[in-house]
């Protein structure tokens, strides 16, 4: 039975851990190889920016290293490949429950007023990697600041950030987890080596599926069709399976295909993601529709058509705009459900 020992994030699904918490690591053996060679060798960047689509491991990936690193200080001492993390241990229980002095794990902070998490990683986040590089390390070992995800901080934050990566004290370690690095300043991502982590393969994230206790598809077709709906990424896996995910994609691209908008249609995708409990529904609906507009413009590029792909960028930009809004301003998820529907079935009739 699994127990939950890190902190409640903003993206928190039941069941299942942390990355702060989770020993496993799937795919990505290069990359973990790449990273503990560079340690052995004293040649470690001190800012790393690991990149990728969501839910494919960059987090548990992190974490991961600032284990590694704790449990090696000395690079001539350490091993060529990546420690995988001791559960019994004090070392990875510390990590795992944000306890341990070395280690600064930042993300998007609790609201105290509504109870929920705010939308962005603020400015007072990322102050906090001063107070926290004030203080000598509790054993002359490394420090570690994971910003998880980067590209979820706002203006302030990003240039708060980007005067500790300016002059990085001696072993620290900055990790910045991105899903949309582009969306980085470009002089946050100068400094930092960007190491690109992709998709898992079906292999792998069956694999990494099968260390939860969750219903997954029998047969192989329906194993396919979700791999190729997940995209290589475990976290959407388990939101199509478990979160009604692939109910939600299927009958929002059924309306957008559609020669005319199917009004009775729309509304009902609109009232399974717009209720007051279905946060995770509504995030699923609006990632798709993020989707839908990025997979056709980069198909209408790449058959030269420049101007459908702009277009096609366009309503990826307003509707990105339009989900931050709705999140940032507490506005009403139904109807934003129903006009992100009719932007949709607008652009593509086009």
């Amino acid at each position: 039975m699994f127990e939950r020992m890190a902190p409640e994030q903003h993206d928190t699904l039941d069941g299942i851990p942390e990355p702060a918490e989770n020993p496993h690591l799937f795919g990505h053996g290069g990359v973990a190889t790449m990273l503990a060679s560079a340690h052995r060798g004293g040649k470690l960047p001190h800012a790393l920016l690991l990149a990728g689509q969501t839910g494919v491991g960059k987090a548990t990936l992190a974490f991961h290293l600032a284990y590694h690193l704790l449990k090696y200080p000395e690079p001539g001492r350490a091993p060529d490949t990546l420690s995988t993390p001791d559960v019994e241990s004090a070392l990875f229980r510390q990590i795992a429950i944000g306890a341990h002095p070395s280690v600064l794990h930042l993300t998007r902070p609790l609201n105290e007023k509504t109870k929920g998490f705010k939308t962005v990683v603020t400015v007072d986040e990322i102050r906090r990697v001063n107070r926290f590089l004030s203080m000598t390390s509790h054993d002359g070992g490394y420090r570690v600041v994971i910003v998880d995800p980067a590209d979820d901080m706002n203006t302030n934050a990003a240039n708060a950030l980007l005067k500790n990566l300016e002059e990085p004290p001696s072993r620290t370690v900055f990790i910045l987890i991105a899903h949309s690095p582009g969306g980085l300043l470009p002089t946050i991502r100068s400094r930092c080596q960007t190491v690109r982590l992709a998709p898992l393969g079906r292999q792998d994230l069956f694999a990494a599926l099968s260390q939860f206790d969750l219903a997954q598809p029998a047969d192989d077709a329906s194993q396919d069709a979700l791999a190729e709906r997940a995209g290589g990424s475990v976290r959407m896996a388990i939101l199509l399976t478990q979160y009604g995910g692939l109910e939600i994609a299927e009958a929002t691209d059924r309306i957008v295909q559609a020669p005319s908008l199917d009004v009775a249609g729309a509304h009902r995708v609109a009232e399974a993601v717009g209720g007051r409990d279905a946060a995770i529904q509504f995030d699923i609906f609006n990632r798709h529709a993020l989707d839908l507009f990025a997979n056709a413009a980069s198909a209408a590029a790449l058959r030269g058509d420049a101007r459908l792909a702009d277009r096609l960028s366009q309503g990826w930009e307003d509707s990105r705009v339009a989900i931050a809004e709705t999140e940032t301003y507490n506005l009403d998820r139904k109807q934003h459900a129903l006009n992100m529907i009719v932007r949709l079935q607008d652009t593509f009739r086009m």
